[in-house]
């Protein structure tokens, strides 16, 4: 499991946070004051065992990016998904799934082409891009999320 390390403000301690996790307001564990993970934020690394009950229990809308280690888009986009993690941390979760290791989620959602960008309310698909998409788009997409 991915996670990042928050030093706290308060008390210098540094504490490891889960990615999954991260959008929880996590608190210290040292000091018990609020961390906030917004300027180290990554996109949630799913996988078949975790992608659905993630999805159902979100508060926040999610977008989730299906991609392929071997294409060429999907790593073009990349960079930009990673920035957009941290820009829209506690409006939207950005999250990954690697169709090549997760072959029954990426067949659940008919995924025939990467990249795929899924944008997820209360659990339920309410659009969906394919291909990499320009940058606007896909920021006028996540705002119109929250």
């Amino acid at each position: 499991m991915t996670s990042i390390i928050i030093t706290c403000p308060s008390c210098g301690t540094k504490n490891r946070i889960p990615a999954a996790k991260q959008h929880l307001s996590p608190k210290c564990g040292k000091c018990s004051k609020q961390l906030n993970p917004a300027s180290q934020a990554i996109p949630v690394e799913l996988d078949d065992f975790d992608f659905q009950s993630f999805i159902e229990d979100s508060t926040l809308p999610v977008m989730v990016d299906f991609y392929s280690n071997t294409c060429g888009p999907c790593k073009a986009i990349a960079p930009l998904i990673n920035h957009l993690a941290k820009e829209y941390h506690g409006k939207v979760i950005i999250a990954k799934l690697n169709t090549g290791d997760n072959p029954g989620t990426s067949m659940h959602y008919k995924i025939r082409g990467v990249p795929s960008l899924f944008f997820f309310k209360k659990g339920q698909v309410v659009d969906q891009i394919v291909g990499a998409p320009p940058e606007g788009q896909l920021r006028q997409k996540l705002d119109s999320m929250y």
